[in-house]
Protein backbone atom coordinates (compact mmCIF):
# COMPACT_ATOMS: atom_id res chain seq x y z
CA UNK A 1 0.00 0.00 0.00
CA UNK A 2 1.19 3.49 -0.76
CA UNK A 3 1.79 5.77 2.19
CA UNK A 4 0.60 9.40 2.25
CA UNK A 5 2.80 11.65 0.14
CA UNK A 6 3.96 8.76 -2.07
CA UNK A 7 2.74 8.10 -5.56
CA UNK A 8 2.90 4.78 -7.34
CA UNK A 9 5.98 4.67 -9.57
CA UNK A 10 3.99 3.24 -12.50
CA UNK A 11 1.53 6.13 -12.38
CA UNK A 12 4.33 8.72 -12.32
CA UNK A 13 6.00 7.01 -15.28
CA UNK A 14 2.75 7.09 -17.26
CA UNK A 15 2.23 10.80 -16.54
CA UNK A 16 5.73 11.73 -17.69
CA UNK A 17 5.35 9.77 -20.92
CA UNK A 18 1.96 11.40 -21.62
CA UNK A 19 3.35 14.87 -20.99
CA UNK A 20 6.31 14.22 -23.29
CA UNK A 21 4.08 12.81 -26.03
CA UNK A 22 1.75 15.81 -25.77
CA UNK A 23 4.63 18.28 -26.05
CA UNK A 24 6.10 16.43 -29.04
CA UNK A 25 2.78 16.28 -30.88
CA UNK A 26 2.13 19.96 -30.19
CA UNK A 27 5.56 20.92 -31.56
CA UNK A 28 5.06 18.71 -34.63
CA UNK A 29 1.63 20.23 -35.30
CA UNK A 30 3.03 23.75 -35.25
CA UNK A 31 6.08 22.83 -37.32
CA UNK A 32 4.28 20.88 -40.05
CA UNK A 33 1.39 23.34 -40.13
CA UNK A 34 3.89 26.14 -40.67
CA UNK A 35 5.51 24.23 -43.55
CA UNK A 36 2.14 23.64 -45.21
CA UNK A 37 1.17 27.31 -44.92
CA UNK A 38 4.57 28.43 -46.17
CA UNK A 39 4.38 26.09 -49.16
CA UNK A 40 0.90 27.36 -49.98
CA UNK A 41 2.08 30.97 -49.81
CA UNK A 42 5.04 30.25 -52.11
CA UNK A 43 2.74 28.59 -54.65
CA UNK A 44 0.37 31.56 -54.53
CA UNK A 45 3.23 34.06 -54.94
CA UNK A 46 4.63 32.15 -57.92
CA UNK A 47 1.18 32.06 -59.50
CA UNK A 48 0.79 35.78 -58.81
CA UNK A 49 4.14 36.57 -60.43
CA UNK A 50 3.31 34.50 -63.51
CA UNK A 51 -0.12 36.14 -63.83
CA UNK A 52 1.34 39.66 -63.47
CA UNK A 53 4.00 38.95 -66.12
CA UNK A 54 1.37 37.64 -68.56
CA UNK A 55 -1.37 40.25 -67.99
CA UNK A 56 0.41 43.26 -66.54
CA UNK A 57 -2.51 43.96 -64.16
CA UNK A 58 -0.79 43.90 -60.79
CA UNK A 59 -3.43 45.84 -58.84
CA UNK A 60 -6.37 43.58 -59.62
CA UNK A 61 -4.36 40.41 -59.13
CA UNK A 62 -2.87 41.70 -55.87
CA UNK A 63 -6.35 42.21 -54.39
CA UNK A 64 -7.25 38.59 -55.13
CA UNK A 65 -3.94 37.32 -53.81
CA UNK A 66 -4.27 39.34 -50.59
CA UNK A 67 -7.69 37.78 -49.94
CA UNK A 68 -6.39 34.25 -50.44
CA UNK A 69 -3.28 34.81 -48.32
CA UNK A 70 -5.35 36.38 -45.53
CA UNK A 71 -7.73 33.45 -45.57
CA UNK A 72 -4.94 30.87 -45.38
CA UNK A 73 -3.13 32.63 -42.54
CA UNK A 74 -6.37 33.25 -40.63
CA UNK A 75 -7.39 29.62 -40.96
CA UNK A 76 -3.98 28.40 -39.81
CA UNK A 77 -3.95 30.48 -36.64
CA UNK A 78 -7.65 29.80 -35.99
CA UNK A 79 -7.10 26.05 -36.11
CA UNK A 80 -4.01 26.34 -33.90
CA UNK A 81 -5.86 28.44 -31.31
CA UNK A 82 -8.81 26.03 -31.27
CA UNK A 83 -6.54 23.03 -30.88
CA UNK A 84 -4.65 24.74 -28.07
CA UNK A 85 -7.90 25.33 -26.14
CA UNK A 86 -8.93 21.73 -26.66
CA UNK A 87 -5.53 20.52 -25.46
CA UNK A 88 -5.78 22.62 -22.29
CA UNK A 89 -9.23 21.20 -21.50
CA UNK A 90 -8.03 17.64 -22.10
CA UNK A 91 -4.96 18.22 -19.92
CA UNK A 92 -7.15 19.46 -17.07
CA UNK A 93 -9.41 16.44 -17.45
CA UNK A 94 -6.37 14.16 -17.42
CA UNK A 95 -5.05 15.83 -14.23
CA UNK A 96 -8.42 15.38 -12.51
CA UNK A 97 -8.50 11.74 -13.56
CA UNK A 98 -4.96 11.23 -12.27
CA UNK A 99 -5.93 12.73 -8.92
CA UNK A 100 -8.92 10.41 -8.67
CA UNK A 101 -6.73 7.43 -9.57
CA UNK A 102 -4.17 8.38 -6.94
CA UNK A 103 -6.87 8.83 -4.34
CA UNK A 104 -8.35 5.43 -5.19
CA UNK A 105 -4.89 3.84 -4.97
CA UNK A 106 -4.29 5.48 -1.59
CA UNK A 107 -7.66 4.52 -0.14
CA UNK A 108 -7.36 0.93 -1.31
CA UNK A 109 -10.05 -1.66 -1.99
CA UNK A 110 -10.50 -2.53 1.68
CA UNK A 111 -12.04 0.91 2.39
CA UNK A 112 -14.17 1.27 -0.72
CA UNK A 113 -17.46 0.41 0.99
CA UNK A 114 -16.74 2.93 3.75
CA UNK A 115 -15.88 5.71 1.25
CA UNK A 116 -18.48 5.04 -1.47
CA UNK A 117 -21.20 3.57 0.70
CA UNK A 118 -22.54 0.08 0.41
CA UNK A 119 -22.53 -0.86 -3.25
CA UNK A 120 -24.44 -3.82 -4.60
CA UNK A 121 -21.91 -5.83 -6.52
CA UNK A 122 -22.90 -8.36 -9.19
CA UNK A 123 -22.94 -11.90 -7.90
CA UNK A 124 -23.51 -10.89 -4.28
CA UNK A 125 -26.97 -11.46 -2.92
Amino acid sequence: MVTPGETPADLDAMMVADDMTEAQSDAARWRYGFYVVLTGLVVILVGFAVAVLRTGEAGTLFAGMAGVVGTIIGAYFGVQAGQSGKDRAEAELRRANDRATRMAAYVGPQNIDHIMGPVRRPGRG
